[in-house]
């Protein structure tokens, strides 16, 4: 099993239990969760602090409808049906990640972007975005830089860049001050979950001239 070495801050992981995280980072953030239980520990710990918080709170005045108002909107919620989860040694997608997909890998919708690489957009809401890249081992994304956050988790395979080496429950954080070469590892194919909340600073002029038709 591979050892998880590159995790979540602090920061995040208590956004991410405040609920004050885009939708695009919080499905990162769970889907790295899911695989780290380092991760998942500390995040429980801000859990119950946040839980200690809401008990010592002071009790506010609702409406005496509140709750017949709450399940009638839970009822008019368009139902949901969730994939069945594919759990074991032969899954690529963690669960939460799964639901956004519906299901494992090869219900992926991948488009081509260039050079083998391939990416796939998923639906969230908010100024930030969310994508899956699958990138062929020996392969190397643009030489790039960072106009806000950016959230890498590996999947499958790993890549390496001027930081370090990242496995599959790797994330990596990038800002501002990051400016990078991924390039994924010989052998099987790369496959990352990628969020990021600014457009990123390409170098070459290619990569800038493609950007608008990536999104990335």
């Amino acid at each position: 099993m591979n050892e998880i070495r590159h995790h979540l801050t602090d920061g995040l992981l208590m956004s991410y239990s405040a609920g004050t995280l885009p939708e695009a980072f919080s499905l990162v953030v769970a889907t790295h969760v899911s695989l780290c239980d380092e991760c998942r520990a500390r995040m429980d710990s801000f859990d119950a602090v946040g839980g200690a918080l809401l008990g010592d709170s002071d009790e506010v005045s609702v409406s005496e409808d509140a709750l017949e108002a709450t399940m009638a909107l839970i009822d008019a919620a368009p139902q949901i049906v969730q994939p069945a989860n594919i759990s074991g040694p032969d899954a690529i997608l963690p669960a939460p990640l799964q639901q956004y997909v519906g299901g494992d890998a090869d219900a992926i919708r991948w488009r081509p972007i260039g050079g083998g690489v391939r990416q796939a957009v998923l639906d969230t809401g908010g100024e930030a975005s969310v994508r899956l890249l699958a990138i062929p081992g020996g392969a190397a994304m643009p030489d790039h830089g960072h106009r806000g956050m950016e959230l890498t988790l590996v999947l499958q395979g790993a890549f390496r860049d001027e930081e370090d080496r990242f496995g599959r429950g790797d994330v990596e954080v990038a800002n501002e001050d990051l400016h990078h070469t991924p390039v994924a590892e010989e052998g099987v194919e790369c496959i990352c979950l990628a969020a990021t909340d600014a457009p990123l600073r390409f170098k070459g002029i290619i990569p800038r001239i493609a950007q608008k038709f990536i999104g990335i």
